[in-house]
């Protein structure tokens, strides 16, 4: 079967541009986009995203130019994007709530042809850090207005969009995985990864021109641009912006725009399920939810039956798009599901799990005699680093060779860093990130596993558990537990909860209280942000003993 961009890979023309002017060919009166501003066609998308190239290039702006990208959801940055791609330039989309010092390291590292920003930013101080003499120390030669961008051209078509200046090798964006003052890794995808990815979510998902899509996750990463934005012009379905998330607005901003399927990251189904219970919380449009990774059978059915919604989990990453997804039509509880595949291209994606070196194992990373040698493939039953091996995969970090070689593997393979359990009939499981993984009395644990039990209390909103310095070898458990709206902690109780459900030597030593866990831009727990070492009004649970 012949699909639109061709029927392998090697012939493959699929770019960002192509799905835009596409979806404008093939229903240019459609709505696309919904805000409570607005509401924008498919055809007018496409127009405006013309217009916005154009003034773009009188920027002189053009081909393989990085353009920096203070990216709000919003329509104005996302026909911004889609412009940009359509020129061939690469964006670099960075959290528009970015501090001064965390811009102009990223600024200094890619020194970008222009910076496409908002009135507000500039008005706050951007512009001044990005002139001369400011943090960006003038490195900047180009300060665009999003707002502004493309007025001096109505009236362009998707017949004015260039598609040609891309290829679907070239790379589209740079997306950053920190956000720290010194040099980030900043990950390639090319337009191949970004149409790739569009066409496979409405398949995964069993999404169709009748769906509208609802997003209130940030433009900056990778998730709403690929399978939101870009997924919605594959199928023809409604893409709703929402500019940030609030749980206690979410069902109302589904209901208010016919919202059918919402992607969730992070915390934010827990977040959801701890708003007060309302009779009417199913009574909504919402049908789909795409999450990962998943929660256990139990607690996942108490979401799907609250908001009268069906879960699919899937796995990937900035570096792979293509990673795992629950198969159609089944319901393999607690895992990532199996090797997600393209609608038409067929087997192009291969995962592998292989085993990794013990604690304790010697320089050279020789194994002791119990353990399977390192990048030992493994088989069902047993834990290892999933690798992945498709055409999706990053090229690697910007200008950043060990780095980038550190997570490519012989023969194409892309280390992911994440450790899963192979399931007998083809799905993974997913345990922890490997450098997540702490090891205390001997023994491996998950912090993953030790934060669901936590978590599970009544008295406990959510939880983090990390591994602290210990005067023997190895390390001790720590966790930091955030209450639960007007509940009260005791941290000997609860150290006897999780004593009743884990193993000894899973069970924290230190407890800490925390008004709230530090998290990434797009919601996942930063970890690393967490403070280290001991505090004061921390629990020793061995103090007396």
């Amino acid at each position: 079967m012949r699909g639109p961009f061709g029927a392998t890979v090697a012939d493959y023309t699929g770019t960002i541009p192509r799905l835009l002017e596409r979806a404008a060919h093939r229903d240019p009166d459609g709505i696309w986009i919904r805000t409570d501003e607005q509401t924008l066609t498919f055809g007018a998308a496409a127009g405006q995203a013309a217009a916005r190239a154009a003034g773009l290039a009188e920027a002189g702006i053009g081909h393989g130019d990085l353009v920096l990208v203070t990216a709000r959801t919003t329509p104005d940055y996302l026909l911004t994007w889609l412009a940009l791609a359509a020129l061939g330039a690469i964006t670099v989309p960075v959290n528009p709530a970015s501090s001064a010092a965390e811009l102009a390291g990223l600024v200094g590292q890619v020194r970008p042809r222009a910076v496409v920003t908002d009135q507000p930013l500039l008005d706050s101080g951007l512009g001044q850090m990005l002139g001369p003499g400011g943090a960006g120390d003038g490195a900047v030669r180009t300060v665009i207005d999003v707002g502004e961008l493309g007025a001096g051209h109505p009236g362009l078509t998707v017949a004015d969009l260039p598609t040609g200046a891309a290829a679907p090798g070239d790379l589209a964006v740079l997306i950053p995985t920190s956000g720290t003052t010194g040099r980030s890794k900043l990950v390639m995808q090319t337009h191949r990864a970004y149409a790739m990815a569009a066409e496979g979510f409405p398949f995964w998902m069993g999404l169709s021109s009748g769906d509208r899509l609802m997003t209130s996750l940030p433009l900056f990463h990778i998730n709403a641009p690929i399978y939101s934005a870009l997924g919605s012009l594959v199928c023809g379905a409604g893409l709703i912006l929402v500019p940030r998330f609030s749980a206690s607005g979410f069902l109302d901003a589904a209901r208010r725009h016919g919202a059918t399927e919402f992607n969730a990251i992070g915390a934010m189904l827990e977040i959801l399920m701890r708003q007060p219970e309302r009779p009417d919380d199913a009574d909504n449009p919402l049908r789909l939810c795409y999450a990962g990774p998943a929660p256990e059978r139990e607690r996942q059915e108490q979401i799907e039956r609250r908001f009268g919604i069906e879960i699919v989990v899937g796995y990937a990453m900035s570096e792979s798009p293509y990673g795992l997804i629950w198969p159609h039509r089944t319901r393999p509880f607690g895992t990532l599901g199996a090797v997600r595949q393209h609608p038409y291209l067929g087997t192009i994606n291969e995962a592998k799990v292989v085993a990794v070196p013990e604690a304790g194992a010697d320089a050279d990373g020789a194994p002791g005699a119990a353990g399977p040698a390192p990048e030992a493939e493994l088989g069902p039953g047993q834990t290892g680093e999933i690798l992945l091996r498709n055409p999706v995969i990053t090229p690697g970090y910007w200008e950043m060779p060990e780095q980038t070689a550190a997570i490519m593997a012989d023969g194409g393979w892309l280390r992911t860093g994440d450790l899963v359990t192979v399931n007998s009939d083809g799905t993974y499981t997913f345990v922890s990130r490997r450098k997540e993984v702490l090891r205390r009395r001997g023994e491996n644990l998950s912090p993953l596993e030790v934060e669901e039990i936590l978590d599970s209390h009544p008295s406990v909103l959510e939880s983090a558990v990390v591994g602290v310095a210990s005067d023997l070898t190895e390390e001790e458990i720590k966790a930091f537990v955030v209450p639960a709206p007007g509940a009260a902690v005791d941290f000997a109780e609860l150290r006897e909860y999780a004593a009743a459900r884990l193993s000894a030597f899973k069970v924290p030593r230190y407890w800490q209280l925390a008004g709230e866990l530090p998290r990434t831009p797009t919601a996942r727990l930063a970890r690393h942000r967490l403070p280290a070492g001991h505090q004061p009004g921390e629990y020793d649970a061995e103090a007396d003993a």
